[in-house]
């Protein structure tokens, strides 16, 4: 195996560390508050992560993470919009 590292490997690896501190932070949010909690950051964190995941997986041409990383981001989102909807109902 032949490894070479560049600018696009290094993008790579900051792109999955971005990814791994949603994980962090949930952990923190949960310990904090003594139950498991998924707290706004966590989906920010998914969004920014696999974002950067696609740049990479795009320039990479890896048709499997593409594909993974931009139907991941409907989820992501779609839970900021609900979140966004407790904090403003009634």
């Amino acid at each position: 195996m032949n490894i070479t590292i560049d600018a696009w490997v290094i993008f790579g690896f900051l792109a999955q560390f971005v990814f791994f501190l949603r994980f962090a932070v949930q952990w923190w949010a949960s310990e904090k508050e003594k139950k498991s909690v998924i707290p706004l950051s966590f989906w920010y964190l998914s969004i920014i992560g696999s974002v950067m995941i696609l740049v990479y997986a795009i320039k990479r041409e890896d048709i499997v993470f593409i594909t993974a990383q931009f139907l991941a981001l409907f989820i992501y989102a779609r839970n900021i919009v609900l979140r966004k909807k407790e904090t403003v109902a009634p």
